[in-house]
């Protein structure tokens, strides 16, 4: 039978290949060819599409398909899969879910529902299909991709005694006001710590003997030795990541933080900006539009979960599981602009921090709670990541956080050595 691959959703039932293929065996005597070749061919493609190999096409299908039912998998994933593929053979249906297994990296808790996909998919086995409890999935947004869900809000969140984890979605909009942050943009890019590149650049005194450009001088002058040529590695600014929360109890400081995250991005080379709550957005495109209400405009468009619940643990760890987002926080100033008033178990978030340390030249926490000459880090999952924080500073106004970011390039000791713990 036949397969419609404009539906990449249906159960594999392609024509079944040879006897034995599928358990890696061959038969003696005989050519058996491997098991892509008898995969259906394509539908004919419409104009304007990406021609896609008839072979690859339910490889490309089964991505797509785990992505609708919540996995994170991000397209150099599948493209990575399809190579893992072809360079497998394969020669049984073994080698694709091997493929598939170290490729598309399932988390461990959805091991068994991602086992049912894969029956389901390509055997046609519809009743392995586990169901997942597809609510409680971090969903993960990258610059203006569109979700046209819509939860009602069932109670009014202004503080951060009302934090919870129950998704609520919701609009902003933003007003002008006198832009204070204009010092701060200026002086941002030379104030951020820099790390020596590997590229060099010509320098006269402080640097390693040119070869190179000496011996040419030595030619063109016919044998006389001239001044040495030096060089030295060139410092570049680091990258600058933001997190910011939009979350109910973080609502009254969300509009100061998207104005400090506008000027961070028009004023660094290289400055990344996401919003976590119930989901996880970036928003770095919107913001680098020059005109400040234009982007904040656009920002708001982009996400969804404003003012709603709180699941900093998971939407961090969506953050780590695509590849292309972990990469901005390998040696990077990493700023969390966030309460930290988990509700619940803390273990993601814990595991989130020591990863996240791990990855940043420096982890940084600023929440608005440190502004009372009171405020300790009594909350248990504020004691877990205190340990991973490089900082924990007052976040509770826009110049507290300017003075702050603008002295990242300057030693301070660690959060745990500041902060003690409270018993």
């Amino acid at each position: 039978m036949s397969r419609e691959l404009d539906n990449p959703f249906a159960p594999f039932t392609g024509r079944r290949c040879p006897e034995g293929a599928d358990e890696g065996r061959r038969h003696e005597g005989k050519k058996v060819a491997p098991p892509l070749t008898c995969l259906p061919a394509s539908s004919p493609r419409k104009r304007g599409e990406v021609s896609v190999p008839p072979a690859a096409a339910p490889l490309l299908g089964f991505g797509r398909l785990l992505r609708h039912y919540g996995f994170i998998i991000a397209p150099e994933q599948i493209s990575g899969f399809m190579q893992a593929v072809t360079l497998l053979g394969p020669r049984s249906m073994a080698d694709i879910r091997e493929a598939a297994l170290a490729t598309l990296a399932p988390p461990p808790d959805r091991r068994d529902e991602f086992e049912a996909h894969f029956q389901s998919y390509f055997y046609g086995n519809t009743s392995a299909v586990a169901e997942g409890d597809s609510d409680e999935e971090t969903r993960v947004k990258d610059d203006g991709g569109a979700d046209d869900e819509r939860i009602e809000a069932e109670q009014r969140q202004e503080g951060g005694e009302l934090s919870s984890t129950i998704e609520q979605l919701s609009t902003r909009d933003f007003q002008r006001d006198d832009d204070r942050l204009t010092v701060f943009r200026r002086r941002l890019s030379s104030a951020l710590p820099a790390r020596r590149s590997f590229r060099t650049v010509r320098t006269h005194s402080r640097g390693k003997l040119d070869l190179r450009r000496s011996l040419r001088e030595i030619v063109s002058a016919d044998g006389d030795v001239p001044s040495p040529l030096l060089r030295r590695r060139q410092a570049v600014p680091r990258k600058l990541l933001i997190l910011i929360d939009v979350s109910g109890s973080m609502k009254l400081h969300t509009s100061d933080y998207l104005k400090l995250a506008h000027a961070a991005v028009q004023g660094a080379d290289r400055a990344e900006i996401f919003t976590f709550g119930t989901r996880l957005t970036r928003i770095t495109s919107a913001l680098r539009i020059r005109d400040r209400e234009q982007a904040l405009a656009r920002a708001a468009a982009q996400v969804d979960d404003w003012d709603g619940g709180t699941r900093m643990g998971p939407t961090l760890l969506a953050f780590l599981s695509v590849p292309r987002f972990s990469a901005f926080a390998r040696g990077a100033a990493v700023i969390i602009l966030s309460d930290a008033l988990e509700r619940g178990d803390h273990a993601e978030l814990e595991t989130a921090m020591r990863r996240l340390s791990a990855r940043a030249f420096r982890l940084s926490l600023a929440t608005p709670l440190a502004g009372d000459p009171r405020f300790q880090p009594a909350t248990a999952a504020l004691r877990a990541i205190l340990p991973d924080l490089d900082d924990l500073i007052d976040g509770s106004s826009a110049n507290s956080l300017t003075d702050f970011i603008l002295s990242l390039a300057r030693p301070a000791p660690r959060a745990a050595t500041i902060w003690k713990r409270v018993p």
